[in-house]
């Protein structure tokens, strides 16, 4: 199986890559693997956190080049690899990368489509596309300018090399760091921790972040009051105000807000 997918705790979900001989590279079955997995995990209201990780060796060690070497650009570009990713971009939920050994080229996009990454510390992230003659194609010169800023993106980019899960996290690529033989754990710890919170909330949350980068401030500030008001609208919201005003610990159902 290309995608192994599991529930190992409530309302958490971790769909592994599963290419070891290859360093779990994203060939076009487990790219369309993982769009169908989110596509499907999109409608469960049983899934509120989903949680992405390879092995300890890769997390996705990128494209898979074979797929690629010899195709034209219309082939390339029938291929749908943008629609792809789309499922995953689009994915309403928290989303959490696990990464462990290398996250490059089409793996680090993929880590990067995630809302929070746990990294090792012996990981190694980068965007190496230049050395095979091309450039990111799935956001690597977009997300990673956002997250690490210009001057770091094009010391990535224009070099090629490798950073570890240290400096990732320094960076601001990463969100969490941890020891390499920790990171399934404390990506799963987190994504219980989220789980337990209110699915409509989360997603609201989601969705205002997602947007802030592209929106101006005072657009921005205006979809956030409105959505706080709609937050005021949902049992989550009514339960949670109780159980602090009755000094316990909430029950929430996970009902949205929409």
């Amino acid at each position: 199986m290309i995608l192994i997918s599991t529930r190992p705790e409530d309302g958490v979900v971790l769909l592994q890559l599963n290419r070891p001989a290859a360093r779990n590279a994203l060939d076009l079955e487990l790219r369309r693997a993982l769009a169908a997995a989110f596509d499907a995990l999109a409608d469960d209201p049983a899934a509120r956190a989903v949680v992405v990780t390879g092995n300890d060796e890769a997390f996705a060690a990128g494209a898979d080049i074979a797929m690629l070497a010899t195709r034209s650009p219309r082939e390339v570009e029938a291929l749908g690899l943008h629609r792809l990713w789309r499922s995953i971009a689009e994915f309403p939920k928290p989303v959490i990368a696990a990464v462990n050994g290398f996250a490059l080229g089409g793996g680090c996009e993929l880590a990067m489509h995630a809302d929070l990454i746990v990294a090792g510390e012996g990981a190694k992230f980068g965007q190496p596309e230049l050395k095979v003659g091309i450039i990111p194609g799935a956001g690597g010169t977009q997300r990673l300018v956002r997250l690490i800023g210009r001057t770091r993106t094009m010391r990535l980019l224009l070099s090629g090399e490798m950073i570890s899960g240290r400096e990732a996290f320094d960076w601001g690529l990463a969100s969490h760091l941890a020891a390499d033989e920790e990171v399934l754990a404390t990506a799963l710890r987190l994504a219980a921790r989220i789980a337990a919170l209110p699915a409509g909330a989360c997603a609201l949350v989601k969705e205002l972040v997602l947007q802030a980068a592209d929106l101006p401030l005072d657009a921005a500030l205006a979809l956030e009051r409105k959505s706080f008001w709609l937050s005021f609208d949902t049992p989550d919201q009514r339960e949670g105000m109780a159980a602090f005003l009755e000094k316990r610990r909430p029950r929430f159902n996970g009902t949205d807000p929409a």
